[in-house]
C-alpha cells in the first residue's frame, strides 16, 4: 500500500477564516448598520405613538358623543318625544312615485 502524496492543496490554512469583527472596516460597518436601524425603530416607535394618541383622542370624543345621546334620550320631564337626537327630526314624506326611474337623454 501506497501513501499518498501530499501537495500543496493538502495543506492546512487559517484563510478564510478570519473572524468579521477582527477586521476593523467590517465591524465599524456592522456598527454603522446597527446605528441606521436604531433610528428607523425610533421613528418607528414616535410614529406609534402618534397613532395611539390620535387613538386615544378618538375614543374620548367617542365617551363624549355617546354621553350626549345617552342624556338627550332620558327624555324631557312632560314624557314627549326626545329632543336634541340627531337624526330623529321629522321629516316630510316623500312624494308618490309616477313610475320607475326614468333617464332623459
Amino acid at each position: 500500500m501506497a501513501i499518498p502524496g501530499r501537495g500543496l492543496r493538502d495543506i492546512r490554512t487559517h484563510s478564510g477564516r478570519v473572524d468579521e469583527i477582527t477586521l476593523p472596516s467590517r465591524a465599524y460597518l456592522k456598527i454603522s448598520c446597527l446605528e441606521m436601524e436604531k433610528v428607523r425603530r425610533g421613528k418607528e416607535r414616535s410614529s406609534a405613538r402618534q397613532r395611539m394618541a390620535g387613538i386615544d383622542a378618538r375614543l374620548k370624543e367617542i365617551e363624549a358623543e355617546k354621553a350626549a345621546l345617552l342624556q338627550a334620550l332620558e327624555g324631557p320631564p312632560n314624557g314627549g318625544r326626545p329632543r336634541g337626537v340627531p337624526g330623529l327630526e321629522l321629516k316630510p314624506a316623500a312624494r308618490p312615485s309616477t313610475g320607475g326611474f326614468k333617464l332623459r337623454y
